[in-house]
Parts: structure tokens; sequence; C-alpha cells
């Protein structure tokens, strides 16, 4: 059970009968469990026990909070008091709050945050000089800044100063000549070191950095590559803007993945969680999907009726059409998601294409091969059939795995080629264009191999275009 379902009504209870003991209540709570509680309250309750915290006590509730949340119970405060709040989130948070607030409100919100303090507001403006989704919207302009002639105590001065008005973990000191960055030293390293000892040898030079213009998803596959608990940011002229977090990482790939999942079961990404989404959202997102499969699907009645000449003249074909058609789906399913994942991770690049093709190939005829004999047999256990019928049934399920293995592959790499997101090659969709070619994969080889059979029921179908 949620701990916010245990104490939200005693929360509430709280606030209306003895709003000092209120305090006495939260200090026992983690943060996060805090803002589980706030998000389980009406807006207008989260917004009057947020107002009644300090604003240092209040600021890791709030930052915690989803966006569309924040936004709700931010419109029940004044713009003074979420100025306050905002005055003591960190930067980064800082501007994702005012950019989730309306216009209006963001500018009310910011003119106080420029009143109390300056320094925030003017960090919130550098931030939102870069484009959504880069590397500068997720960065944080605070960090440890050292000099590489300093010892080591002095570095631990420089850190434990920085730390007094920053509430996030510090990993890493830079150290700095002017602007430009020449080096970073982990404070592990720096623990472990003598105090009297220069900082300069212990500086790791082989900088691992990102530009402000980065997409976010790129600068957190890099952090996860390198293991790295923050990276700075670096202009091209090597000079430091701010560094980015691993917490902030892992909200971007968690967000980007969540889209992925949604995209792949042929579902518009949800900008909202479930339960705060409204039916008609889930109406637009879902249906639009749905009605377009629905549609690429009347190409598969199309092929049934236009090969039923074929149908009519082999005996028992129409039965294994199911059959077929899913085994094609189901192996184009498997290599879509297999590639979008790979891209998704880094696995893959567009380069790699050739080697896929090749690999997907080889598996389609081994896995198709599996299922031909496997349906071969399959068919003569009904003695009415043939071996002819059988043999026609086993090569279609080879042509159609190749098949499915090989779109499934190839089409997640062209649409990232054009530039667009691989994940909306859906598993469904993937499924409907391989359920036409399955059709017309077995009335080619039924017209081979079975051509004697269809020749004798007068079926001679025309290949037109469908």
């Amino acid at each position: 059970m949620r701990l916010s379902s245990l104490l939200g009504p005693d929360i509430k209870k709280v606030l209306k009968e003895d709003p000092e003991q209120l305090r006495v209540l939260l200090d026992e709570l983690h943060p996060e469990d805090l803002a589980d509680i706030v998000s389980e309250l009406e807006p207008e309750e989260a917004a009057e026990l947020l107002a009644r915290l300090p604003a240092r006590d209040a600021a890791p509730i709030f930052e915690r909070l989803e966006e569309h949340e924040q936004e709700e119970i931010a419109a029940e405060m004044q713009p003074e008091s979420v100025a306050h709040i905002a005055s003591e989130m960190e930067a980064d948070d800082r501007a994702d709050l005012l950019s989730a607030l309306s216009d209006e409100f963001s500018e009310q919100v910011l003119e106080n945050l420029e009143r109390v303090d300056p320094e925030a507001a003017e960090e919130v403006r550098e931030i939102e000089r870069w484009p959504d989704n880069s590397a500068g919207r997720l960065m944080n302009p605070s960090f440890v800044a050292v000099s590489p002639g300093m010892r080591v105590e002095e570095a631990f001065a420089a850190i434990r100063s920085h730390a007094a008005g920053n509430n996030e973990f510090i990993y890493t000191a830079y150290a700095l000549e002017g602007d430009r960055l020449v080096g970073v030293v982990s404070v592990r390293d720096l623990i472990l070191a003598e105090p009297r000892d220069r900082l300069s040898p212990h500086l790791r030079r082989n900088l691992i950095s990102v530009l402000p213009t980065d997409d976010q998803e790129d600068v957190a596959r890099k952090m996860a590559k390198y293991d790295l608990n923050a990276i700075p940011v670096m202009d091209h002229r090597g000079e430091i803007l701010g560094i980015i977090t691993i917490d902030d990482a892992l909200d971007v790939l968690t967000a980007e993945q969540t889209e992925d999942v949604q995209r792949l079961a042929g579902i518009e990404p949800l900008d909202l969680p479930y339960f705060k989404t409204s039916f008609l959202a889930f109406i637009r997102k879902r249906g639009v999907w749905l009605v377009a499969l629905f549609l690429g699907e009347f190409f598969t009645q199309t092929a049934l009726r236009h090969y039923d000449p074929v149908f009519q003249a082999v005996q028992g074909a129409s039965y294994y059409v199911p059959l077929l058609i899913s085994a094609g789906g189901n192996s184009g399913s498997q290599s879509s998601t297999l590639i979008i994942r790979g891209m998704a991770v880094g696995e893959i690049h567009l380069r790699d294409w050739w080697r896929i093709l090749v690999r997907e190939l080889a598996m389609g005829v081994v896995l198709g091969s599996i299922l031909g004999i496997i349906g071969f047999a399959r068919v003569l256990m009904y003695p009415e059939q043939t071996v002819p019928f059988a043999t026609t049934i086993g090569l279609t399920l080879v042509g159609i795995c190749v098949t499915g293995c090989t779109l499934g592959a190839m089409i997640p790499i062209f649409l990232r080629r054009l530039g667009l997101d691989p994940a909306t090659s859906s598993t469904p969709f993937i499924a409907s264009l391989v359920d036409v070619l399955g059709i017309i994969v077995f009335v080619q080889i039924a017209k081979v191999v079975l051509a004697n059979v269809i020749e004798h029921a007068g079926a001679h179908p025309t290949l037109l275009p469908l």
C-alpha cells in the first residue's frame, strides 16, 4: 500500500485542526514520500500545505511532482509564494517549473523571483534560451569550480562553500582556467588524496562532455556508456556552461522509453499519467491509430477477394490463412522490436543496415523452416490433405517469415534515415503490412506447387496491383 494512501487523511486532518503540528509530522518523511502524499491531495489542499512550509522544505517536495501537478498546485498559490519555492529549487528544475506554467503566470513568478533571488532568475533565463529537449535545457549552471593550482584542502573548502547553498549531491569538481574547463576530479579521488597535495596531478584531463544543443536522449546514453554521475556542458570554445546530473538523465531515459513503448503498441504518447488523461484524450490518441490500422487491413480483405479463385480451387486453403499471416506478423513484430530497442540504446546505427539485412534474412529462413516443418506435419495429420498442399504451407511459412523479419528490421531503419522516430513503425503496423504480403506469398507459391490443381479447377487469377 502506498504511504500516501495511509497518511493522506491524517495530513488533511492536521492541516485543518492544527496546522502548526504539520512540520513535526513532515520532518519524519522523505521528500519523495511527501511528494506522493501531496500528489494525492486536491490542488488547493496541496497549495495550502506547501504554503505553510518554509520554502527550503517545500522545494524538494515540489520539484519531485509531475509537471501537470506543479501547474495545478501553483495555480492555487500566489506568484510570490511560488517564486520563494522556486528560488530553493535546482536551476534546471526551476526552469522546468516555469515552462510548465501558463505564460502570464510564469512571467509573474519570474518577476517575483528577480526580487527574491536575481541570480536564480538569471539562471532560468540562461537555460530557457536553449531549444526544448536539448542538453542546455537539462543543465544546472551551478557547479563546483576549482583552480588546477589549488591544494586538495582548498578544493574541499570550495566544495563545502558550494554545498551550503545547493541541494544536489556533489559528485565532481571542475578545474577552470578562466572560463575554460581543463580537467575534472571526483570527490572520491579528493578524499583519497593528501590534504596538502596539489590538485593538478589528480585531475582527469580526457574530458567527456556535451554541447548545449545536443539531444537530451543522446546525453543520457553517453552518461550511461561512460558510467558518469555528472557530465559538463561545454560550448565550442571549451568554456563550461553547466553540468547535467545522473538523476536528470534517468528521467529523460524513462520518458523516452515510455513514449517508445506506447508507440510500439500503436498509441500516440500520453502527455499525462493514465488516470490523469481524459477519456476524450484516450479516444483521440488510441482511435487515430486504430482507424489507420483498420483501414490498412482493408488491403488484406482486398487481397483475399482478389485471389478468391485460388482459395476456392485449393480445398481447405482458407483455414490456414490466419495461421500463415499470424506467423508473418509475429516474426515482423519481433524484428522491429529488437531493432527499435537497439537503436534506442545506441547498439544499432544506420550504417549497420546491410549487416542487419543479411542477419534477418538468415533468421527468417531458419525460423521459417522450423515453422514450415511443423506446419507441413500439421497439414498431413488430416487424411484429406495431400503432400503438395502440405509443401505449399511449409514453403509459405518460410517465405512469410523471411518477409516479416526483413520488413520488421528495415522499416525502422528507413524511418530513422528519414529523420522520423522509428517507434512509429509500431508492431501492429508491421503485422498489418505482413498480412497482405503473406497472402500474396501463399498464392504465388500455390500457383507453382499446386498448378495442376488450380488449373483443373479453372482458377486463373490475374496478378494485378492491389
